[in-house]
């Protein structure tokens, strides 16, 4: 069974940081593109970050742009979202989402419409 869990979400003060993971059981990400998404109460979801299944290239959203890095660990099958710089407006609901399997290469999308597997999500607040 192909599952995703995201830990690490909490809460922090502005300017703070936080590190998700998001854990794959069942299947290797290897072959698997990763996003990141996010959703605030009464918004859409939204693209956050995403990390292709080969070559490591990687997108960002403007917004999160020289503040947030995305990184996987295939050894321990694991993708991570290093969020640094954190606004009030970063608050959502995290979710780490996949993509494939890819064969090929291909770079990643941050629309959310072209996953296949998510997890439960994980909450971000960032207040004072």
């Amino acid at each position: 069974q192909l599952q995703l869990v995201e830990s690490g979400g909490g809460l922090v003060q502005p300017g703070g940081s936080l590190r998700l993971s998001c854990a794959a059981s069942g299947f290797t990400l290897d072959y698997y593109a990763i996003g990141w998404f996010r959703q605030a109460p009464g918004k859409e979801r939204e693209g956050v970050s995403c990390i292709s299944s080969s070559r490591g290239s990687t997108n960002y959203a403007d917004s999160v742009k020289g503040r947030f890095t995305i990184s996987r660990d295939n050894a321990k099958n694991t993708v991570y979202l290093q969020m640094n710089s954190l606004k009030p407006e970063d608050t959502a609901v995290y979710y780490c989402a996949a993509q494939g399997p890819l064969l090929l290469f291909r770079l990643c999308t941050l629309n959310y419409g072209e996953y296949d597997y998510w997890g439960q999500g994980t909450q971000v607040t960032v207040s004072s």
